[in-house]
């Protein structure tokens, strides 16, 4: 936890990439700690780079209601995106952008430690799948892979902003989000240990300490 703050604090200053001109404030990221579940959505809008907390719009509405429906709370998870910078306009975030800032993303992972990674939409899924298939071809289709040094499950999302005005996107994203619960027993659940295996008596004798 302390770590984290400390990190947030150092990245309050950065001035990486040209968004640093535009902006109000870094927008590090919220929520636990040391969150199971972590959330990785695009870039700040308007609304974010005012308050300073990710998802705080109408986006950031239904992420709750989303949240709420399998029993969780934005305080129980981590949100973040992949710029901590508002682009102008909300425009998409440029490749030299996100490589100025992706750092910041890799370093938030290794410190919080989630066991399941949601990427909302296309930016946040390519960056931390590393391929280059869009979220249409890939949500809800988990994959383990190594993030921040880590093992997690990367589980991705459409993201909100995009379900807000079409009720099939949001109903496909309603049922992704259901899988969630699902996918975190299975993270947390312990790894199985291999049995030991012995090839003669006297050396199960001795690996079990007979003798």
């Amino acid at each position: 936890m302390h770590e984290l703050a400390v990190f947030a604090d150092s990245v309050a200053g950065c001035t990486k990439c040209r968004l640093a001109e535009g902006r109000t404030q870094v927008v590090f990221g919220s929520g636990h700690p040391e969150a199971d579940l972590m959330f990785v959505g695009e870039a700040p809008g308007f609304h974010e780079d005012k308050q300073g907390v990710p998802f705080v719009g109408q986006a950031g509405k239904l992420l709750d209601k989303l949240l709420a429906g399998i029993g969780l709370a934005r305080s129980d998870v981590f949100v973040a995106n992949v710029l901590k910078c508002r682009p102008p306009g909300n425009r998409d975030p440029l490749p030299d952008e996100i490589q100025a800032c992706e750092g910041h993303l890799w370093k938030q992972i290794e410190l919080i430690q989630p066991k399941v990674v949601a990427t909302l939409g296309n930016f946040a899924t390519k960056l931390l799948s590393g391929r280059p298939l869009g979220i249409t071809r890939v949500h809800g289709q988990e994959q383990e892979t190594m993030l921040g040094g880590n093992r997690v499950l990367l589980y991705p999302l459409y993201h909100p902003a995009a379900a807000l005005y079409t009720p099939r996107m949001l109903e496909v994203l309603e049922n992704d989000f259901r899988r969630l619960p699902e996918l975190l027993g299975r993270a947390l659940e312990p790894e199985p240990v291999p049995e030991p295996v012995f090839h003669t008596p006297a050396e199960a004798a001795v690996q079990l300490g007979l003798f």
